[in-house]
């Protein structure tokens, strides 16, 4: 009885594994594209393995996150909305008010999309600033904080009409995450989207291999022209972003003030985190504590990190003698690659 099953099983597992070999050398035969375009104030680069090129309509979906959250667009969402003009928002702003919200009360006001006046008042924003009055600084104190604005049904109410929103520090996230959506919708198996530095993947490679992606070794590099590596991460199934204070500064009076920004005390953070990359389930949770990180610092962010094993981190700090030292998360060790 046994002998008579296994050879009724032997022409089933014969076309299984025909049909198997068949598929692998499909994916094999089938190109990767390379669709490349510029978005956010910056650049994507997108691969992925597709008998069809979806640049179409990647752009498509990046218009409408654009077109939500740009506050260089008079007529997005976001800048109807910094005008107090009567605006019902649309579900993607309802997703990341509804994120931002949640990282601000995790990391107690770390995360704030409110911090924008603060930003452009030192200089790093939309408009050249020098280094501003305390006066100045206590005025905006007064109109920026996470807990004075929210989303009640689809509008967003103001407790003064003065404050800005700003969703720089999630938004290319979140346009990595509606890519990789897309993606995943037409069946797509491997992929890598990756805008402004903040990237989502599945699958292997070209090379048929785990995505690989390396950090940037920190450097007083304003023109972003020092590229040389710390680490190679392997981000394969996973999100990734992100957040440094050693790009966009400057020096005034011999100090060197960093564009990462405390939206408590308005004044750019002094301590020792120069580089927090973060890998998350997705790329819109990654930016947000990336950004959270830079302003807690090490510290804060390890104990945070410990309420969060979800979350994987890689920190590059200074050491009190200058030289840079790196911690990350436990879970991180299978991730790091070199």
């Amino acid at each position: 009885m046994n002998k008579k099953k296994l050879y009724w099983q032997v022409p089933f597992l014969l076309v299984l594994l025909i049909g198997s070999i068949a598929i692998v050398r499909c994916q094999h035969a089938m190109p990767y594209q390379h669709n490349t375009g510029f978005v956010f104030g910056t650049v994507y680069h997108i691969t992925y393995q597709s008998n069809e090129d979806l640049q179409p309509q990647i752009d498509a979906e990046l218009k409408k996150v654009n077109e939500t959250f740009s506050t260089f667009d008079a007529g997005s969402m976001i800048s109807q909305i910094n005008r107090n003009n009567p605006v019902k928002v649309n579900s993607m702003f309802d997703e990341v008010f509804t994120l931002a919200e949640e990282v601000s009360k995790d990391t107690d006001g770390a995360f704030d999309i409110t911090v924008a006046p603060m930003v452009n008042m030192w200089g790093f924003g939309f408009k050249t600033g020098q280094h501003p009055s305390k006066e100045k600084i206590d005025s905006l104190r007064r109109i920026v904080g996470y807990k004075k604005v929210e989303l009640v049904g689809n509008s967003i109410r103001k407790q003064d009409r003065r404050t800005m929103l700003d969703c720089s520090a999630i938004a290319k996230g979140y346009g990595s995450d509606v890519v990789a959506r897309l993606l995943r919708r037409n069946g797509i198996e491997n992929f890598m989207v990756e805008i402004g530095g903040e990237i989502v993947t599945k699958g292997n490679s070209e090379q048929r291999l785990p995505w690989k992606i390396g950090v940037t070794k920190p450097t007083d590099d304003s023109l972003n022209t020092n590229q040389e590596l710390e680490t190679v991460l392997n981000v394969t199934d996973k999100a990734m972003a992100t957040s440094g204070n050693y790009r966009n500064f400057y020096y005034k009076g011999g100090k060197k003030y960093a564009h990462t920004i405390d939206p408590k005390t308005g004044y750019p953070v002094q301590h020792s985190l120069l580089s927090a990359t973060v890998l998350a389930k997705n790329c819109a949770t990654a930016d947000a504590y990336a950004t959270s990180f830079m302003v807690m610092g090490i510290e804060k962010a390890r104990r945070l990190l410990v309420r969060h094993p979800e979350l994987m981190a890689y920190f590059i700090y200074s050491d009190a003698r200058g030289k840079l030292r790196v911690w990350y998360s436990p879970s991180m060790k299978g991730k790091v690659v070199e």
